[in-house]
Formats: structure tokens, C-alpha cells, sequence
């Protein structure tokens, strides 16, 4: 009988060739770039983009012969620009395989964007509406790393004799010419290793540019990759890799056009694999894994309660370039320190951080004995990581070790809305442009959720602290731990596990747990009124009367004195406007769903006053003000998605 060990050391082996060859065939990374807009099927654009997509890479300016593809069809302004860069030390037949591949599969993974990009180990392919070449583009980008750590007495001597290879190279690779801007070599390292590393520029960039982008490549090495023996920094207009064993052909000349030589493989030398043997030892190689899965996961089972931090990144796999070390995180919150805590909450506390290079960031440290937050957490990762709006706040990136879930977002300086909007001096600092401001991106961020993302959100959770404001005060919307994923034709769902704020939740969903992008819009309506009356919903003060505010304002409403509501501490504002948005506000909270506006039409009330807005009917009357939870005690951790109560108490006051 084959020992383990025997067996063992033969899936070794067939495991490293099975990803040898599979990185060939399925890219690192790509993005669809949303933002840029979109075309229609049958457009001229389309047509275009096929007619391009179809043509020989080996024909066009510069052609595989130099490892660039430059590329332009159609007129403006449905012209389709295309660039493709294969990586110095590949062989024409290998780069014009690679950017055929690429050229197959983007629109496939992009349907109808008319910008998008994706990157393999031996080429990178991109398309646009817009002219892209000699355009330096350092976005979007990702980062990959190896996993094996320097050894701590030689971090700083790594990181000396990494930087002294990365700039002799960038020195070699921005003096190339307009067919090659590549530079691969080694050096020695500490510990009497080797490191290896190559960088390279798309050669239509000029000097300046090529050597600006990848200096600043380089300058996100110590946030991706710091202490690790082996990564990568990849842009659009620039790459650099680095690994601790030879992972490029060292046969290659660094100064000319890459020569007819063989497909380079990852660690080994010698000619490539016959096709045959290849097909052979994969098919090998994919049953013995599944017995190793197998194996591995009858192990696992042993011990049901270790949460394997696998188990997270699989499922955050699309996203698994925003991962950062724990380390890292802790140099940046100067070790989690009382100084930098921002505040804590049910989930964990939130601090602020600082990068070496100089970015502020929020890191939202999850509770480790907190199991409520982990779906949570995975939630959140996955959903924001794929949202891209200027009224959304910016998921920078996670981290998974040990027992630790963080989470990293952009820096909001100036905190959340109820900071300002409840408090008695702050909130005569909101002007009423500044408040129209804010209400108006707040629904373009929730029209984006609702229906201009790829995807389709319901945040379930829309209130004023999870509203953080810029240094410009522009709304930027948080906390997506409770958010939902519809399918793009599904309307309504149903959930038994009510989570939220009482006093923004719609009828429906409070009581029956049923959730719809109309429940995010009796939200948003709620949040109006309240950004309009400077009064939390659940006690609108009234001289020496408290009572909610939804009645409140309806009853203004009907006897015609609705601008009572209106905050007394703001002195001047366009009376048309504050009316717009109460009679838009009522409209949100109607107790039937079919009778709200969409998030679409509310954009539009908003932005247009040829719209004659419809009548509203009577507002959900279900609160209950004795049993409504105080959020006075409510800190800026919780506009990051920090829930202050346990959400069954939350359930149970329903």
C-alpha cells in the first residue's frame, strides 16, 4: 500500500504543475468598469468592440512581435480604443495566445461596459470609449502576495535590498523605447537568498509617466506585500513582481524585443511540457486533490468549533486583493491604541489609522467572541468591495488572521449626520443648501444601490448616523452588514430575522419581516423629515409637546402649516425647496408600498420641478414611542456599521 507520506509528496508535485498550467488559462484579476457607462445590444459601440475584439493582435501597431497591442475602430463617439501588454520575457506565440484569451473572455465577464480590463500572469488586455494610450492610468489596480514571511531579524535588510533592485530596474525600464519600457533581474538578499523582480511599463508612456507609475507601484509594497518574501503591484499602465526564487526567463534580453523562447514556468527551469503529458498529469493531479480534499476535510471535522480562516477567504475570493496583514493594521492604529479609538459598539470598536504613506483610515475591529458578526462581516466585505460611488463610503480592505475580522475604510473627517443634525449647536451649521445637499446625495447613493450597480442593495438599515460626511460634507452612505442582495428581476423577500433601527423601518418589514427597495425608500422618507426638522423621528419637540415626528408632519401637512416642522436655527433657505422635500418626505412613509416612489423618481422630484408630485396619503402610524430605544449614547463607530444593541432586543421591541 502507497504510504501518506508517498502519497502526499505526488500530489505535491501534481498540485504545483495543475497550477502552473491553470493560471494560463484563468486570469488574476479583472474589472468591469461600471462608472464609464454602458452600451446597448446591437449599438454601433458593440459592433465596433466585436469588430476589434476579432481582428489579429499580430497586425497592429507594434503587434505581439513586441509584446504591445495598440489598437482603434469606429468613430467617435462610438470608437473602441484597445492596449495589450504582454509581459517582457514571453515568446510571441505564448503573448498572442494570452491577449486571445483575454480578448475572449472580457466582454464575457463585462457584458455592456464599454470599459473594462483584465490582467493574466503573461499579458494584460483592456478596451474603452475613450483614447487610453499614452494615458497614464494607475486605477484600478490589485496586489498580490506570497504568503511566507521574511524572517524578523532581516526585515530591514529585505526591504533595503528590494528597494535598491525595484529602482535600478525602473531606472532601466522608463529609458526603453516605444515598443518596450521592460527590466527583469536578481540580486542578493539577506540571509544569503536571492531575490528576483521585474517591472514594466505599456512603452506608449512617456519617460516621466512610466517611472511615475511604477515608483508609486512601488510605494504600495509596504501595504500589500510588507515582511512577505515574494508580490505584486499590477495597474493598468504599469506591473511590478518580486518573489524570492526565479519566476521570469533570465534568458531574455532586458534591452530588445522579447526572443522566440519558451513559456517560462514558476519556480523550475527547462523546456515547457508537451501538451499530452500535460493533460495526463492534470487529470492525475485533479483526482488525487479530491482525494486530499476529501482527507483535509474529514480532518477539519474533528474540530467543529475552529472556523477556519479559509472558510472566510474562499467566499471573499473576488475580493481577496483588498486583503491586508494584521500587522499592518496594527502599525497603523499605533496597537489598537486608547488614543486612536473612535468609539465601540455591539460588534467591536472602531479606531482610526494612518498608513506610512500618510492615507487616514477607519478600521472597524469585530469583536472576537461576537459571533453575531460574522455573516456580518462577510456581508459586508463582499457587497461593499463591489459598490463604486461618490455617496458611498470606500471599502479600502479586510483582514482575516488568526481570530481577526477587520474591516478598513476610507477616513471620513467630519463624522456622521446625526453628530451634526441632532445636536442642539452643531446643527445650526447645517444651512439649508448644505442640508438640500446632503438629501440629494443620499438618494443618488441609494438609486445607485437600488438600480445603477451590477448588483441590486437593500441597505435595510438607512438612518442619520450611518450617513458619514466628508470634509465637504458630501453624505457618503455606511454600514451594509445588514444589506440584502436581489436578483435583478426580484421585487420583494422575506426574512424571520428582523434587523435594523426602529422608528426608519417600514410597516411591512417591522412586522412582517417583508423588505423591498421600498422599505429603503420609507427610510430614506424618515430621514428627510428629520434632516428637514433637525428632530429625531421618535421625539419631535413641539413647544412643551413630544410626539413623532411622521405625525407631526402629517398633521401640518393637512392644515396646511407644514414648514412648522421646518428647523427654527436655520434663518435663511429656499421655502419652495424644504416644502418639495416634506411633501417628497410624506410620500416615502405612506403605509402602502405600492403608493412610494421609487428611488429613480424621487431623484427626479428632486432635481425637477416641472414634476407635479402626487397627493400623499395618511404615513404609517405603528411606532410606539415608549418603546423605541434611545440612540443619544450613539458614536461615530456606529455610522461604520457598529449596531449598538443585540438585534433580538432590537426584534423584540417591535
Amino acid at each position: 500500500m502507497v504510504s501518506l507520506r508517498w502519497l502526499f509528496f505526488l500530489s505535491a508535485i501534481f498540485m504545483l504543475t495543475a497550477l502552473a498550467v491553470a493560471q494560463s488559462a484563468e486570469p488574476l484579476y479583472h474589472f468591469c468598469l461600471y462608472e464609464k457607462g454602458n452600451y446597448t445590444a446591437n449599438s454601433t459601440y458593440e459592433k465596433n468592440l466585436n469588430q476589434l475584439l476579432s481582428s489579429d493582435v499580430s497586425s497592429d501597431t507594434g503587434g505581439t512581435n513586441s509584446g504591445f497591442y495598440n489598437s482603434s475602430y469606429g468613430q467617435n463617439p462610438d470608437q473602441v480604443h484597445a492596449i495589450g501588454l504582454c509581459r517582457g520575457d514571453v515568446n510571441s506565440d505564448v503573448c498572442r495566445d494570452c491577449l486571445k484569451s483575454a480578448m475572449s473572455l472580457l466582454p464575457q465577464r463585462c457584458p455592456n461596459q464599454k470599459e473594462a480590463i483584465v490582467w493574466y500572469d503573461y499579458c494584460m488586455f483592456r478596451y474603452s470609449n475613450r483614447s487610453i494610450y499614452r494615458v497614464l492610468e494607475p486605477s484600478p489596480s490589485f496586489f498580490m502576495r506570497n504568503n511566507e514571511n521574511v524572517s524578523a531579524n532581516s526585515v530591514e535588510q529585505f526591504n533595503d535590498d528590494l528597494r535598491t533592485l525595484m529602482e535600478n530596474l525602473t531606472s532601466q525600464a522608463k529609458d526603453g523605447g516605444s515598443l518596450r519600457k521592460f527590466a527583469a533581474n536578481k540580486a542578493s538578499g539577506p540571509e544569503f537568498k536571492t531575490l528576483y523582480a521585474l517591472v514594466q511599463c505599456t512603452p506608449d508612456l512617456y519617460m516621466d509617466d512610466c517611472e511615475g507609475c511604477l515608483r508609486g507601484a512601488m510605494e504600495a509594497i509596504p501595504q500589500c506585500c510588507n515582511g512577505k518574501v515574494g508580490g505584486r503591484v499590477v495597474r493598468p499602465s504599469c506591473n511590478i513582481r518580486f518573489e524570492k526564487y526565479p519566476f521570469f526567463n533570465s534568458t531574455t534580453d532586458a534591452s530588445a524585443p522579447p526572443a522566440n523562447n519558451t513559456r517560462p514556468t514558476t519556480g523550475s527551469k527547462g523546456n515547457s511540457t508537451s501538451r499530452t503529458v500535460i493533460i495526463i498529469v492534470v487529470s492525475i493531479a485533479s483526482v488525487i486533490l479530491l482525494l486530499i480534499t476529501i482527507c483535509i476535510y474529514m480532518r477539519v471535522r474533528r474540530w467543529p468549533w475552529v472556523k477556519p480562516e479559509s472558510e472566510y477567504v474562499d467566499e471573499i475570493g473576488s475580493v481577496e486583493s483588498l486583503q491586508f496583514d494584521f500587522d499592518t493594521i496594527k502599525v497603523a492604529t499605533d496597537n489598537f491604541s486608547e488614543e486612536n479609538k473612535l468609539g465601540q459598539g455591539g460588534f467591536g470598536v472602531v479606531y482610526k489609522g494612518r498608513f506610512p504613506n500618510g492615507q487616514a483610515i477607519a478600521v472597524k475591529r469585530l469583536s472576537t467572541n461576537s459571533g453575531q458578526g460574522d455573516s456580518e462581516f462577510k456581508n459586508e466585505v463582499l457587497l461593499v468591495a463591489k459598490l463604486q460611488h461618490r455617496n458611498l463610503v470606500r471599502l479600502q480592505g479586510f483582514c482575516l488572521q488568526r481570530n481577526e475580522r477587520i474591516l478598513v475604510y476610507e477616513f471620513v473627517p467630519n463624522t456622521s449626520l446625526d453628530h451634526f443634525l441632532f445636536d442642539p449647536i452643531k446643527r445650526a451649521h447645517l444651512d439649508w443648501e448644505m442640508r438640500y445637499k446632503i438629501i440629494g446625495g443620499i438618494a443618488r447613493g441609494m438609486l445607485y444601490l437600488h438600480e445603477d450597480s451590477r448588483l441590486r442593495i437593500i441597505h435595510r438599515d438607512l438612518k442619520a448616523s450611518n450617513i458619514l460626511l466628508d470634509g465637504d460634507m458630501n453624505p457618503k452612505i455606511s454600514d451594509f452588514g445588514m444589506a440584502r442582495l436581489f436578483s435583478l428581476d426580484q421585487t420583494q423577500a422575506n426574512t424571520s430575522r428582523i434587523v435594523g433601527t426602529y422608528g426608519y423601518m417600514a410597516p411591512e418589514y417591522a412586522m412582517h419581516g417583508q423588505f423591498s427597495m421600498k422599505s429603503d425608500v420609507f427610510s430614506f422618507g424618515v430621514l428627510v423629515l428629520e434632516i428637514v426638522s433637525g428632530q429625531r423621528n421618535y421625539c419631535f419637540r413641539n413647544g412643551e409637546n413630544v410626539e413623532d415626528l411622521l405625525s407631526y408632519a402629517w398633521r401640518n401637512w393637512r392644515e396646511g402649516t407644514a414648514l412648522n416642522i421646518v428647523d427654527s436655527t436655520m434663518s435663511s433657505g429656499s421655502t419652495s425647496e424644504m416644502m418639495r422635500c416634506i411633501h417628497i418626505g410624506l410620500l416615502c412613509v405612506q403605509e402602502n408600498v405600492a403608493d412610494r416612489p421609487t428611488m429613480a423618481s424621487i431623484v427626479l422630484m428632486l432635481n425637477s420641478y416641472s414634476i407635479t408630485l402626487p397627493v400623499p396619503s395618511q404615513p404609517a402610524f405603528f411606532m410606539n414611542t415608549s418603546s423605541i430605544e434611545s440612540e443619544m449614547s450613539s458614536k461615530w463607530e456606529d455610522s461604520l456599521g457598529v449596531t449598538e444593541s443585540d438585534e433580538r432586543s432590537k426584534r423584540n421591541s417591535v
